[in-house]
């Protein structure tokens, strides 16, 4: 049926309607936010050394994110929000996610750590996230250890070539579980690949890396001009997170749907500063006036007007690692604009299940006409791929 309001478009209404990856400016936007999350991501790794403290580098690489975020688009009529879409985290060993503490924290890094560090950046609403592995040691990673991170790396790389226009959800999370045991490892339960949207971290469309019976998923199909933020967690251990100190939660993000008269004064005085201050975001509570912080934000979580991102464990002993990219799923192919190379594995696993193996054979780009072109675009569109799977991968020849 045509429709007549379609013909009188307002500049808003046209807006919204070009904001995904068929309008440049967008794409030039994610991949904007990704540079600055890879320098960001650098620059951590440049600094992470025994006896680091990890406040200092997780507000190291925040304030990297800003000031960079903060120089861009200076200049435009409407103003465009822009700085850190997640909070940087650096957890450690068998710690599995989300630790960022606060400004009075003495927890340093030690020799041989596995090191996991977790970071957003966001240009205008328009996100690109990462999160990477590395131990803490000079030469080749060896052991479990190895193990680990290669399956996390060999899943992240698997995933990639299963989100694309077509596929279904339910397959990445099959491939990456027979990934996690070959190396005989876990992926972690109730780790969610989210799309995402503008100023959307957390879309609707999700990919469940392992199924439990208390967390459930609608089967859907991934299509063009979309964009995802891919997240694999794999363990030694059994794979089940614990929450061990709620004490220890500092990133919040804040419910938009929920409304709540609070009671407390410090309650209002931090929601108000939150409302402002991140209305849509993730954030750490270090970034808030810090008295009144503890007490306030039990109230705003109890009545649910904050989503807690907790610290979550594995057992003493168990080893995590942790691979997280951006991929826009653009016409032309999969375009994974967040990574990391890896330090160079050396597992005491080998991977030999057949498809999987096809798998990872496989091209992230859409086939062009003419060989020429199909193996330029192989041979540029991630270099770092082949060198990460080799080590884990030794039978298999990438490119």
């Amino acid at each position: 049926m045509f429709n007549l309001k379609h013909e009188a478009m307002s500049d808003e209404e046209r807006e919204e309607q070009e904001l995904d990856l068929t309008n440049s400016e967008v794409v030039t936007k994610y991949k904007t936010a990704a540079e600055i999350v890879n320098k960001a991501l650098q620059l951590v790794l440049s600094e992470c050394k025994p006896k680091a403290k990890i406040v200092d580098l997780c507000e190291k690489s925040d304030s990297f994110i800003r000031e960079q975020t903060g120089n861009m688009y200076k200049k435009v009529k409407k103003k465009i929000e822009r700085g850190v879409a997640f909070p940087t985290c650096i957890s450690v060993n068998n710690t599995i996610c989300h630790f960022s503490p606060l400004a009075g924290d003495e927890t340093v890094l030690e020799e041989g750590d596995i090191v996991k560090i977790d970071m957003g950046c966001h240009i205008d609403g328009f996100i690109a996230v990462v999160a990477h592995t590395h131990v803490l040691q000079q030469g080749p990673v060896t052991g479990r250890a190895a193990d680990v991170i290669a399956a996390a790396n060999t899943a992240a790389e698997v995933a990639l070539r299963l989100v694309r226009p077509g596929k279904k959800n339910k397959d990445v999370a099959e491939a990456i579980q027979k990934v996690a045991a070959a190396y005989d490892c876990k992926i972690v339960e109730g780790v969610l690949s989210h799309q995402m949207k503008q100023f959307v971290i957390d879309g609707n469309k999700v990919v469940l890396s392992v199924s439990a019976p208390d967390t459930r998923v609608d089967d859907a199909e991934f299509e063009e001009n979309e964009v995802y933020a891919i997240d694999i967690v794999t363990s030694t251990g059994e794979g089940k997170p614990k929450l061990l100190d709620e004490k220890q939660t500092t990133i919040y993000k804040r419910a938009v749907d929920k409304n709540y008269l609070l009671k407390m004064k410090a309650s209002r005085f931090i929601f108000s500063e939150i409302s402002q201050k991140f209305p849509i975001m993730p954030f750490s509570a270090r970034a808030l006036e810090e008295k009144r912080v503890r007490l306030g934000l039990v109230e705003c979580v109890n009545h649910d007007l904050l989503q807690p991102y907790p610290v979550l464990h594995e057992r003493p002993g168990d080893l995590v690692a942790h691979i997280k990219f951006t991929v826009l799923l653009m016409p032309s192919g999969s375009d994974r604009i967040t990574s990391h190379p890896l330090q160079d594995l050396q597992p005491t696993k080998t991977l030999d299940d057949p498809d999987i193996k096809a798998l990872l054979a496989l091209g992230t780009k859409t086939r062009k006409k003419g060989g020429g072109k199909k193996k330029k675009g192989k041979k540029d569109e991630k270099p770092e791929s082949a060198a990460e799977a080799e080590p884990m991968e030794a039978a298999t020849s990438q490119e």
